[in-house]
């Protein structure tokens, strides 16, 4: 990388291969992610609006269960195999899927469409989720607000290549092909992540080089121990947990609001299965190239020179405006805005910043308090919106009723950010310990 490129994104010599592979990393876990989702929303839609309300229900509960599985894996096995656990288990349920297809596709219908929508939403939390984690884990809060979102460009890069890569082979190859394709690129996040461990030296055994016996839990080879109900119990015993908490819950309602209206849109726009596929991969192909513009020009500088608070609050505020525009307008067009805006600011600014946030607690949190907030109650947060607009679509309220809703939640929203910003430069400017969070009264 030239010396001018280098400078433009903040980055040190040393940083340059860690930042690199971990873009890729992401590139691919987004590129599997993205060529499956169009579909996923399309199967979903088959049984009407309703059935995907109750099916964000399913997906809370699922995802309830696996989170205490996921905790005794984070307990038991070194990071990197349960890592590797994690997308092996993903990969294997694929190639289920793609076996069903392929070998009993008079099987396939919209019983299995909704199990697959289900598996994908816990697929696709987890997998994000164990990236975030290990980045977390491997860098500092200085290196998380400089380039999460520089390494967030890879995975919108891989956004954008994915609805690419499923427009060009479905039709030809067919829907079964795109699993196994899928797989192959979860394959390479693993071994992406191996060799993540190797490049970026562990910040906490740095942090020790002094001194003389090194304590467990230290390296990528270490267990972390500990129960696998630690990460629900740490959530309620910390105001800073509660408060991210929080802050996705109300971030996931107001994105569920944006989801369903969406769905109505192209419900009345198209009838035809493939026709929808295709709509919402467009959809989401053109507010990743808005994601993209925006990771590469302002994210970095933003979070660099505002804060994490200002970073966390722009969202909210956006979401307010936004509603409020199509609350008046009621447009498609005014539809994608609105989506595009809510994509491009989350993915490319609230996202690197939330996760900056985890850069200041303990290694046991970092894996297990975030499995369940990224999770569990990032699903909870689904459920209520997606009830919550049900019912005001009940009620005849419609887009007017969401605004009352949307405008003074984004108000506690973007307090809880500017909150959560302040909070997370107090602990940054502390020493933090490396088993559990440090100070619980933050």
């Amino acid at each position: 990388m030239a010396p001018g490129i280098s400078a433009f994104f903040n980055l040190r010599r040393s940083e340059i291969a860690p930042v690199a592979i971990a873009g890729a990393f992401f590139f691919c876990i987004l590129t599997a992610l993205m060529m499956l989702r169009p579909a996923r929303d399309a199967l979903g839609m088959e049984r009407g609006l309703d059935s995907v309300r109750w099916l964000f229900i399913g997906t809370a509960v699922v995802t309830l269960l696996v989170n205490p599985l996921f905790g005794w894996l984070v307990s038991r096995l070194r990071r990197l195999s349960f890592i590797s656990a994690t997308y092996g288990f993903f990969i294997l349920s694929l190639l289920g899927f793609w076996a069903l297809l392929v070998f009993a596709p008079d099987a396939v219908g919209a019983r299995s469409g909704q199990v697959f929508y289900v598996w994908f939403s816990v697929f696709n939390l987890f997998v994000t989720m164990v990236f975030w984690a290990l980045l977390a884990d491997r860098f500092s809060s200085d290196q998380g607000k400089r380039f999460f979102a520089l390494i967030a460009v890879g995975g919108t890069l891989g956004a954008i290549f994915g609805p690419w890569l499923a427009a060009r082979l479905a039709e030809p190859l067919g829907t079964a092909t795109l699993l196994p394709l899928a797989c192959g690129f979860l394959a390479l996040a693993i071994g992406l992540a191996w060799l993540l461990v190797r490049v970026q030296p562990d910040r906490h055994t740095e942090a020790r080089a002094g001194a003389t016996t090194p304590k467990a839990g230290t390296t990528e080879h270490d267990r972390i121990g500990g129960s696998a109900w630690a990460g629900f119990r740490a959530v309620f015993a910390s105001p800073y947990l509660m408060g991210i908490a929080g802050y996705v819950v109300i971030m996931t309602v107001v994105a569920t609001f944006i989801y369903f209206t969406r769905l109505q849109m192209v419900a009345a726009a198209e009838t035809d299965l493939d026709a929808r596929t295709g709509l919402l991969g467009s959809i989401d192909m053109w507010t990743q190239v808005a994601v993209l513009v925006l990771q590469v020009t302002l994210t970095g500088h933003i979070i660099r020179r505002l804060g994490l608070g200002v970073a966390l609050a722009l969202l909210p505020i956006a979401m307010a405006a936004g509603f409020l525009g199509l609350a008046i307008y009621g447009s498609f067009v005014v539809l994608i805005l609105l989506e595009a805006t809510n994509r491009a600011i989350q993915r490319g600014l609230t996202r690197p910043a939330r996760e900056a946030l985890f850069t200041v607690v303990g290694r046991e949190d970092k894996y297990k308090a975030k499995a369940f907030i990224d999770t569990f109650v990032y699903r909870v947060g689904d459920v209520v919106g997606a009830q919550t607009e049900g019912l005001l679509g009940r009620l005849g309220l419609a887009l007017g009723g969401l605004v009352s809703v949307v405008v003074p939640l984004a108000l506690v929203w973007a307090a809880l950010g500017l909150w959560l910003g302040r909070a997370q430069q107090r602990r940054s400017q502390a020493e933090v310990p490396v088993g559990r969070s440090a100070d619980r009264g933050l």
